[in-house]
């Protein structure tokens, strides 16, 4: 695919190009994708996702209504991210209609202390992420390898990096710092927190829908396979439940949440574990899936009549509950909560149950509103308000990039 190719396209009557924003999301092995118009802020046009890199890939890509334009498998040999990024650009043309693609948004995992907005990708921002990698060594290098493909096939096009640690950086510095000698701190040892994209989304859409509640003090819980909690105040976060890595704070699908430091020394004399183990046991073992012994998906443990199915789904409940506490306590109160991420905004038994753990807080939720799940769900006595609100972080990354390449005002 030639520089070409993807900038070819029409202008409109004011003189600026009709043009498109591509957001990529890197994952261990998958690419998703979606295309934004770059001058209206609105739903992709098109998302799509390689999956399977490395056993299966497949390529799906859906419209605006959710149909099936484009399917495509091939063969997992010697196919990898750089080989799906190269897929996906040579794809798009026919995609943007004739549209130009005006720059490539990424989401980038990890950007350290330095990185606390979006950047421009060249060869210095480029080698700041890659010495990054230890800090995030299961996300961080699967984003570099698709900019440094478009860097190769498309040269003159304009990439971002938008960062999933950037919104955290208004933190207060003790709000940041672990009990640990200050050496460790000084080489990047500290709570970074994460999920940043999809809470800044959140943010700005709590201010269009109730811009009272949005000026105050709120709790977002951005629940899925991967879950955290964020005390925003006044738009700005003050407080969240990650910490150094994504493993810290809720159990999540297959992670352990936040662990005794003591359980390591424990599986490393007793059990012989290394890194590697403790890591694999860590990440991909634990969690939800650890403690029912049947799976990570929510939806398999609430159809299960195994007790350990039930206790996995009430732990999980129990540690949201007592992180709202702690996220109450960072701001001196609750005045709104919202639910985000696929469990939080697809499953009313949870927003119900953590509601329950919640009351005296003075939440309460009104059970029709929140058997709808959408928009406001609280009930006419809560003390708090609560909302379910769709996160779509593509959509900031595309804001994002397109304020940054001078396309659009920016977010805020």
């Amino acid at each position: 695919m030639t520089d070409q190719a993807l900038h070819a396209g029409p202008m409109v009557s004011d003189g600026h190009p009709r043009g498109c924003i591509v957001v990529l999301n890197a994952g261990s092995s998958s690419i998703k994708f979606a295309i934004h118009a770059a001058e209206a802020d609105g739903v992709a046009r098109f998302r799509g996702q390689v999956q399977g890199i490395g056993s299966r890939p497949h390529l799906g890509i859906r419209d605006q209504a959710g149909r099936t334009v484009q399917e495509r498998e091939w063969p997992a040999q010697g196919f990898d991210h750089h080989a799906a990024t190269g897929e996906i650009l040579r794809l798009l043309p026919d995609l943007v209609e004739g549209a130009r693609v005006l720059g490539v948004g990424h989401r980038v995992v990890h950007g350290g202390t330095e990185y606390a907005t979006p950047v421009r990708v060249d060869a210095t921002v480029l080698a700041d992420l890659a010495r990054l990698v230890p800090l995030a060594p299961l996300h961080q290098p699967h984003a570099l390898v698709p900019m440094h493909a478009i860097a190769e096939k498309a040269a003159t096009l304009s990439q971002v990096a938008c960062f999933d640690t950037a919104f955290h950086r208004s933190q207060p510095l003790v709000v940041q710092r672990y009990a640990l000698p200050r050496r460790f701190h000084d080489e990047g040892l500290r709570r970074y927190g994460f999920h940043g994209l999809s809470y800044e989304f959140i943010v700005s859409r709590l201010r269009e829908v109730a811009p009272q509640s949005a000026a105050g003090r709120v709790v977002i819980c951005h629940l899925g396979s991967g879950s955290s909690l964020c005390a925003v105040q006044d738009g700005r976060s003050v407080a969240t439940t990650m910490g150094f890595t994504t493993l810290e704070g809720l159990a999540m699908g297959t992670r352990c949440g936040t662990l005794d430091p003591g359980v390591l020394l424990y599986l490393m004399d007793t059990h012989g574990m290394d890194a590697r183990a403790i890591e694999d046991l860590l990440y991909r073992q634990s969690g939800l899936l650890g403690v029912s012994g049947i799976s990570s998906d929510l939806r398999r443990l609430r159809a299960s009549s195994a007790p350990e199915a039930a206790e996995a789904i009430a732990l999980f409940v129990h540690r949201i509950v007592r992180e709202v506490a702690s996220m109450a306590a960072a701001m001196g109160g609750i005045d709104a909560m919202v639910f985000t991420g696929g469990i939080g905004e697809n499953d009313a038994a949870i927003r119900a149950e953590v509601a329950h753990g919640c009351a005296w807080l003075g939440l309460a939720i009104d059970a029709a509103r929140n058997a709808q799940g959408t928009g406001r769900i609280s009930a006419a006595g809560s003390r708090i308000d609560a909302w379910v609100l769709p996160t779509d972080e593509e959509r900031m990354i595309a804001r994002h990039t397109a304020a940054l390449l001078g396309l659009r005002a920016p977010p805020g």
